[in-house]
């Protein structure tokens, strides 16, 4: 299970993109590195293609986890995410600024 994941909302707290906040777009658990939308551009030099045309074209580059702070949909500030195990026996995310389940 992971911190972060695909659809969260985060805060980015170091870097150039300092204080930017967005969507994760991607995840790349084996690198610990995640894809938000609009930080970390680049600009590619690409070929043409079949479906798209050559030329410049700015994108997002993947960013290290521990860069970023997962936002707490229920107090909407930057926390820590812990684990829990319910009664059920499934494991969930929980915010630990407010307590209230991720999940």
């Amino acid at each position: 299970m992971r911190k972060i994941r695909k659809g969260d909302e985060v805060l980015v707290i170091r870097g150039e993109d300092r204080g930017k906040k967005g969507k994760v777009m991607r995840s790349f658990p084996r690198e610990d590195r995640i894809v938000v939308e609009g930080v970390n551009l680049v600009k590619r030099h690409l070929r043409p293609g079949r479906a798209r045309q050559a030329g410049i074209v700015t994108m997002e580059a993947p960013i290290h986890v521990s860069k970023v702070k997962l936002i707490c949909k229920k107090c909407n500030q930057p926390t820590r995410v812990g684990f829990r195990e319910l009664a059920d026996g499934s494991k969930v995310r929980w915010c630990k600024k407010c307590g209230e389940v991720i999940d």
